[in-house]
């Protein structure tokens, strides 16, 4: 039980040196003085944590490029295609670390378009700019990550 409590505090205390603790038991096949709730707990919110990250890059792309493609802005264009080029890296580098987040690729669209659209209505309807209630182009990744529509 002592060490249990030891485990626990060490994760709380030092969460570097728990990892390093826990790689270096799991190496030994320590498996017996392993912390497997904290590391379960953890490896979890990794998978969680990627595909958060897919959702909020997904919908600031999708900010910027309904922006880009319906506001008359030119002044603006340079930013929100810097914008577009960064979060579509970003998107492409999450899918080659993690090419399993191809599978929730259409849920997470849905949910990135739909808060993009109420972003963009927000911010641009109010000066009269106008958006359509779907994404009127593709929707598969290839096509999000490499097609500039507005051209």
């Amino acid at each position: 039980m002592t060490q249990a409590i030891t485990r626990k505090s060490l994760y709380e205390s030092d969460f570097l040196l728990w990892t390093q603790d826990t790689v270096a038991k799991l190496k030994a096949r320590d498996f017996d003085h392993v912390d497997f709730e904290n590391l379960i707990e953890e490896i979890e919110s990794l998978g969680k944590s990627d595909k958060k990250e897919i959702r909020s890059r997904l919908t600031t792309l999708l900010e910027h490029l309904l922006k880009r493609i319906y506001v008359g802005m030119p002044q603006e264009f340079n930013g929100w295609e810097r914008t577009i080029r960064n979060q579509r890296t970003g998107i492409e580098l999450a899918l080659i670390d993690s090419p399993s987040l191809k599978t929730m690729w259409d849920g997470a669209f849905d949910i990135a378009f739909r808060l993009a659209l109420r972003e963009v209505k927000n911010e641009y309807g109010k000066q009269g700019y106008q958006f359509p209630d779907t994404w009127q182009f593709g929707r598969d990744i290839d096509t999000i990550l490499n097609v500039d529509f507005w051209e």
